[in-house]
């Protein structure tokens, strides 16, 4: 039982190709997904995939990289998505300090906007944060009394840096990238996070982990992922799996009877 929390199906990487996917996620026991969408478009199908397949959930947010395309209308539009029954999440969100898309000061504000649209909204967020975690830590402390729930996603920090966001509530979610060989911090992360607080996701199509990177990520890869970090840990992978997937449906308030699968 493994659960995807964090993909990108209506990426145009998977044009012509979601039953052969949906496929190798029923072989490979992936039975819960949250397809994310980019809030700035139309997140229609990013809705309608959801609606059409049990174990499928979907998120839209503004994605710091996008930040300046983020205006007024903007809130209510993600508050008519994200008021959809299968919406789990209000994402991704945060800080890319990498590419500079956005003015930093732009990417801060349209980040806490997010998070407090979250917390009105009673949504947990999935978070983004890449070369920006001293920023993002200041906001976050700053705001902690007003918080929602929420994942750092694709977590590629350090363990002191993964402690401060654990001890504000957080889940950490790692990727393919904990199973490269240049991802030096990562494996002393994976054994630190509390079995309570870890998840497993693809961020498909991108980052396919070992023995598959190169290739056009997808959900069944999860496994990879999963079975590397149960290695790091010294659990077996089966059960990591179910504790990954245990902590999911917690994160975003599913309930363990609803219908899964693809």
């Amino acid at each position: 039982m493994l659960f995807d929390t964090h993909c990108h199906l209506c990426d145009e990487h998977f044009d012509g190709a979601l039953d052969e996917v949906f496929g190798a996620m029923r072989e490979w026991g992936v039975e819960l997904a949250v397809n994310v969408g980019d809030g700035t478009t139309d997140d229609q199908p990013v809705f309608e995939l959801a609606a059409n397949h049990p174990g499928l959930y979907a998120a839209t947010g503004v994605h710091p990289q996008d930040a300046l395309r983020f205006d007024d209308s903007t809130p209510q539009r993600l508050r008519q998505w994200l008021a959809l029954p299968k919406a789990v999440a209000l994402g991704e969100i945060g800080l890319d300090y990498h590419y500079d898309n956005a003015p930093h000061e732009t990417q801060l504000d349209v980040f806490l906007r997010q998070l407090l649209l979250a917390r009105e909204l009673n949504l947990p967020v999935i978070m983004h944060i890449r070369d920006a975690h001293g920023d993002a830590t200041s906001l976050l402390r700053a705001h902690r009394a007003e918080l929602p729930e929420g994942v750092m996603h694709c977590f590629s920090g350090s363990v002191e840096t993964a402690r401060i966001y654990l001890d504000m509530g957080f889940y950490i979610s790692f990727a393919g990238a904990v199973t490269f060989k240049n991802a030096a911090k990562l494996p002393d992360v994976a054994r630190y996070v509390p079995a309570d607080r870890i998840l497993v996701e693809t961020d498909c199509p991108y980052m396919a982990p070992v023995p598959v990177r190169g290739r056009r990520n997808e959900p069944a890869f999860v496994r990879h992922t999963a079975a590397r970090i149960a290695e790091l840990r010294g659990v077996d992978t089966a059960e990591f799996g179910a504790q990954c997937l245990e902590n999911g449906l917690k994160l975003f308030h599913i309930d363990p009877n609803a219908p899964r699968g693809m």
